[in-house]
């Protein structure tokens, strides 16, 4: 299952060590996040029409090698946990098959007017849990050093 997001490299993204910028995974991490959003019912006309929206509350990224310009990639997007008014996602980012990052996140249904975290409408919520699968084993680590 999952929702997946292809992306090219913008030359705008490549920062001063010729590779993909630190900021630029997470952006591409965004898309993929909007993508599953599109998928599930929670597109462009759901935020507009109701005010709701996901906002991340906790994000973890691994690096896990380099990305150059013009490189195609290609995100993976899984629900890894959905609750009434959360929902945790784990990213994989990959270049010609190879994983170059990951990104889970933990993101709140958030009614902009009342400013607070709200249900998930009954439609959304059934979406989002015919997508939940396995956790990734790299998934609820913390920083090491």
């Amino acid at each position: 299952m999952g929702t997946s997001l292809t992306e090219r490299v913008r030359p705008e993204w490549i920062d001063y060590n010729g590779h993909l910028t630190e900021g630029g995974y997470v952006f591409v991490f965004g898309y993929a996040t909007d993508a599953l959003m599109d998928h599930v019912g929670m597109g462009a006309e759901y935020r507009r029409t109701s005010g709701r929206s996901l906002y991340t509350v906790e994000a973890h990224v691994r690096y896990l090698d380099e990305v150059r310009e013009d490189a195609d990639l290609r995100v993976l997007t899984r629900v890894v946990g959905a609750g009434s008014k959360k929902l945790r996602l784990c990213h994989e980012m990959r270049v010609g098959g190879a994983l170059v990052a990951t990104e889970e996140i933990m993101a709140l249904h958030v009614d902009r007017q009342q400013g607070r975290a709200v249900v998930f409408p009954e439609d959304v919520a059934a979406s989002l849990a015919a997508e939940v699968e396995e956790v990734p084993d790299y998934a609820g680590r913390a920083v090491s050093g």
